[in-house]
């Protein structure tokens, strides 16, 4: 079998008929990523492969570094003919990482290049991908269109004015760009210095001081609003765990007005705070019918010495061992009990706990909303085959995939739409290997699951009308 041919991954006939009938031929939901609004809403015109490729992309950077490459070629101001030397120095010894499918995927669906990258091949691809970027079609909104990219969430501070958003909405882009609120901040007491900083920004965007419990959340809701009328239908909560503990309303007040003044609190009060936070931003998505995501499971910024230098999502993070499960019980559980549970879904980064989290969504189904309750995709370090087979496998055997809102590339980079190709050949796969072994009948039904998984799910779910 020839590499990436037209049968890459589908092993079995029914594989094949899935994907190029049927999963092919879906749009694509890009429902949580992490592309710049403004280079959105600017239809930036990339100028190199490096600018398209690299920048800000901390899989290359994490691969680089262990193939010992200096980091100046990573998130340095090397010159970025120099910088994608270095990138294609390293893919050779990418092999069996995800990396080096991604590589040439990208190459061949993006640019038409089929070499494979090395260091001898380097400047003929450079000088390929570089002289289709000059095309008018290779735009930011071109590449959109070409991939038939329909809705993008991006990744969004309550503080942030959406400037960009508005701009898109009024804008001819092909895609329809809606933020996702992520107030991670708020939650961030252990360090009041920039929380209090974070609290004056949010009351400068919300229109008031912050200067109590009752004005931030009163703030809260208002951005929470303000990005609904920008289209954002979903919170982001990226969290190594969920609290344990939920602050009552008068316990929330003192702990407030302890870090407003410039106070420290016990680890014990930050949970007890943030708990409470969370249980009042499932409440706001509850009452505009939004959707909240939990992505659960990173140990951030661990090279200390990396991100004393550079600052965060530099590719300096792991898959954290902090059990998940009683913060997920109390968290979604007090909510239940408000009956102030909206459609939730679970990403898990630590595959050992996936069978768990699986069997939690589906504690908290409940009739009237098909698939409320979602064991999420797999994500970042397990966003690739195996880890993406994983979490198929328990949603298969504990959920419904069928009703499954399907892959999103969480990337920050405009060439990552092949990971839902990617996504859709290894769906194929799996239902044309039980095919093939007797587990499932080869029925229209199949057809269905691949469409609504890789399409329809997704905007049923969040309520886009595209």
């Amino acid at each position: 079998m020839a590499y990436l041919d037209d049968n890459f991954l589908l092993n079995t006939s029914t594989a094949q008929k899935l994907f190029h009938e049927v999963a092919a031929h879906q749009p694509i939901i890009d429902y949580h990523c992490h592309l710049s609004p403004r280079d959105l809403a600017e239809n930036r015109h990339y100028h190199n492969l490096t600018e398209i490729w690299l920048e800000g992309d901390h899989y290359k950077w994490r691969a680089m570094r262990a193939n010992g490459e200096p980091e100046k070629y990573c998130t340095g101001d090397e010159d970025p003919r120099e910088k994608f030397q270095a990138f294609a120095r390293t893919v050779p010894y990418t092999m069996r990482n995800p990396l080096y499918n991604w590589t040439h995927l990208e190459l061949k669906r993006y640019f038409g290049i089929h070499k494979i990258l090395n260091a001898d091949t380097a400047q003929e691809v450079w000088d390929e991908a570089n002289q289709k970027l000059r095309q008018k079609n290779m735009t930011t909104w071109g590449i959109l269109e070409r991939f038939r990219v329909k809705v993008i969430g991006t990744t969004d501070d309550p503080c942030d004015d959406l400037h960009y958003h508005k701009r898109l909405k009024d804008s001819d882009c092909p895609a329809k760009v809606v933020p996702s609120f992520r107030p991670d901040k708020a939650m961030q007491l252990h360090d009041p210095k920039a929380w209090n900083l974070w609290m004056d920004n949010l009351g400068k965007a919300a229109g008031n001081d912050c200067a109590t419990l009752e004005q931030m959340l009163e703030a809260l809701d208002q951005r929470h609003g303000a990005f609904h009328q920008m289209g954002g239908r979903a919170s982001d909560h990226g969290l190594e765990s969920l609290p344990t503990k939920i602050a009552e309303t008068g316990e929330a007040e003192r702990i407030f007005e302890a870090v407003r003044s410039g106070r420290h609190v016990n680890a014990h009060e930050q949970e007890a705070f943030n708990g409470f936070l969370l249980c009042f931003i499932g409440e706001l998505n509850k009452k505009r019918k939004w959707a909240m995501q939990y992505h659960l499971g990173a140990l951030r910024n661990v090279n200390k010495g990396l991100f004393d230098k550079l600052g965060p999502d530099v590719g300096v993070d792991s898959i954290s061992d902090k059990q998940q499960i009683e913060g997920l019980a109390t968290i979604l559980g007090e909510l239940s009990r408000r009956q102030q549970l909206p459609k939730t879904i679970l990403y898990n980064l630590n595959p050992a706990q996936n069978y768990a989290f699986a069997t939690m969504a589906t504690n908290f189904a409940e009739g009237g909303v098909p698939g409320k309750m979602q064991f999420g995709s797999g994500w970042w370090f397990l966003d690739q085959l195996e880890g993406m087979n994983w979490q198929l496998n328990a949603l298969s055997n504990l959920g419904l995939l069928r009703r499954f809102v399907g892959m999103l590339t969480d990337s920050r980079s405009l060439m990552s739409y092949c990971r839902h190709e990617y996504f859709r050949r290894l769906l194929c796969k799996l239902l044309g290997d039980d095919v093939q072994a007797g587990l499932l009948p080869d029925a229209p039904e199949l057809r269905s699951l691949v469409q609504e998984v890789c399409f329809q799910n997704a905007r049923h779910y969040f309520g886009f009308d595209v």
